[in-house]
Formats: C-alpha cells, sequence, structure tokens
C-alpha cells in the first residue's frame, strides 16, 4: 500500500489507527509514549529512514491516542498492550525490532514478552518501565494518592497539552499486574537503549536500574548527556536512526 495513507482496523470495537511501508525484513514497530501519536517528530524521522532504505515499518496509535478511536481513560497498559499485539499479529509477518518510546519501551518489553519467537530485538528510546508504579504514583501527594483511590480518576494539568492528563485508579491499578523491573527480564534478542542525561519525566536513574534486570547478553546504552524526555533534535535523531541502521545490518545477516 502506498505510505503516508492512514488505515484502520477494529479491535475490541475500537478502530485502529495506522500506516506501513512495505519492505525487507524485519519491521520496525514504533510503540509512542503516554498521550502521544504517531505523528511525532522522531516516529517520523524513522518512518523517512524505513521509506528511503526500503525497510519494512509499521507506526500505530493506541485506543484513546492520536486519531484511533475510543477514550483515553478508559486505556490501561493491559489495553495499550492489546492493541500492540493485534497490530504485530495482524499487520506483520516475520521478525521485528519494536521501536518503544518512553511508556512504549515498556510496552515493547512486555510485546516481548508475549511474542518471543518474532520480537528480534528491541530500541527503547528513554524506556518508562513500570512508570505509573515507580515515576507517577511517587510524584503524587498523599492528598493525590487518595482521593485518586476513592474517586477513581485524577486531572493533572500536562506540560505537553493545553488539555488536563486524566489519570483512573484502573490505569495505576493494572500497571502494578504488569511491572517488569521487579524479577529478571529473559530476552534472547538485541537490545539497544537511547536515554537523555536532562530528562525531566524518565530520569537516567530509571533507565539504568532497567539493565540489571535484562537477560539479553547484547544490550547497549547510548547516554546523550544533554538530552531531554523529547530526544527530538536534529543530533538526537541521528543517532535514532543511526541505532536502527545498525539493527538492520545485524538482523539482515
Amino acid at each position: 500500500m502506498p505510505f503516508g495513507q492512514i488505515e484502520a482496523f477494529e479491535h475490541q470495537g475500537v478502530q485502529i489507527a495506522f500506516e506501513r511501508i512495505e519492505g525487507a525484513a524485519p519491521t520496525f514497530v514504533w510503540l509512542g509514549g503516554f498521550k502521544s501519536d504517531m505523528t511525532g517528530t522522531k516516529a517520523q524521522t524513522l518512518a523517512d529512514w524505513a521509506a528511503n532504505a526500503g525497510q519494512g515499518f509499521v507506526r500505530f496509535d493506541y485506543s484513546g491516542h492520536g486519531v484511533s478511536g475510543g477514550k483515553f481513560e478508559d486505556g490501561s497498559i493491559s489495553r495499550w498492550l492489546s492493541d500492540t499485539l493485534a497490530v504485530l499479529d495482524q499487520l506483520t509477518t516475520g521478525s521485528l525490532v519494536l521501536v518503544g518510546s518512553s511508556m512504549g519501551g515498556w510496552l515493547s518489553l512486555l510485546a516481548a514478552r508475549a511474542r518471543p519467537d518474532r520480537v528480534a530485538a528491541l530500541l527503547l528510546i528513554a524506556p518508562a518501565a513500570d512508570f505509573t508504579e515507580r515515576l507517577m504514583w511517587p510524584g503524587f501527594s498523599a492528598e493525590q494518592q487518595a482521593r485518586l483511590m476513592a474517586e477513581g480518576r485524577l486531572e493533572l494539568p500536562s506540560a505537553y497539552a493545553p488539555e488536563p492528563t486524566i489519570i483512573t485508579r484502573e490505569m495505576i491499578e493494572d500497571g502494578r499486574r504488569n511491572l517488569v523491573m521487579d524479577a529478571p527480564f529473559p530476552f534472547e534478542g538485541m537490545v539497544r537503549i537511547l536515554a537523555g542525561g536532562e530528562d525531566p519525566d524518565v530520569p537516567l536513574d530509571h533507565v539504568l536500574a532497567l539493565l540489571p534486570v535484562l537477560q539479553s547478553k547484547d544490550v547497549t546504552l547510548r547516554r546523550i548527556p544533554d538530552g531531554d524526555h523529547r530526544l527530538s533534535r536534529p543530533q538526537d535523531l541521528r543517532q535514532l536512526v543511526a541505532i536502527a541502521s545498525e539493527l538492520r545490518l545485524r538482523l539482515a545477516r
């Protein structure tokens, strides 16, 4: 199909929007961040790279994100993982490289565990594994924690959008059912991690805490000392493309 055409398929009663480039294996699949969408700078940069390289590539919006259907506040890690697995199963064949940004890093790990025979490598950008429990929940005041548990939701100001971010009790409780950093995480493929040293949302210490959990024998962390959470400056994007190109060459052998 021609690239640039947004299509959709139905999953659990919701339309999941996607764009796909047909090309060589492995297929690179973009997993975006919390309240992000597939039109972001990093996703577009990788789409352009894949199109020029003749590489298979898929990007999509989780339910409640971007132009997919559904409400954000109905979402959870389990729901967005289900969306991800539906994309992998219905839109791709063969080996995969999951490119997970922020929350997408967590979902990439969960998807790799669910589809171990298909995921050949992970490219994680500021991976926010277990962020609901390790980053979000401790950041709430005692009063906010109590209100969230009692009322089922919080509305928080967003640094990235004019509308508030709605956090639900189900999102927190479901996150606790999907933790990956409390025990060794088996993965036989390559793992490449890109992280910023000045990231206020997913601090470098959080990313470093993920490293000993990963059981892969081929894990590399590339730090950008002055990088923030977005990692979308031209110099950041060059590093992202360089890592993707390395994985492409290694997996094409």
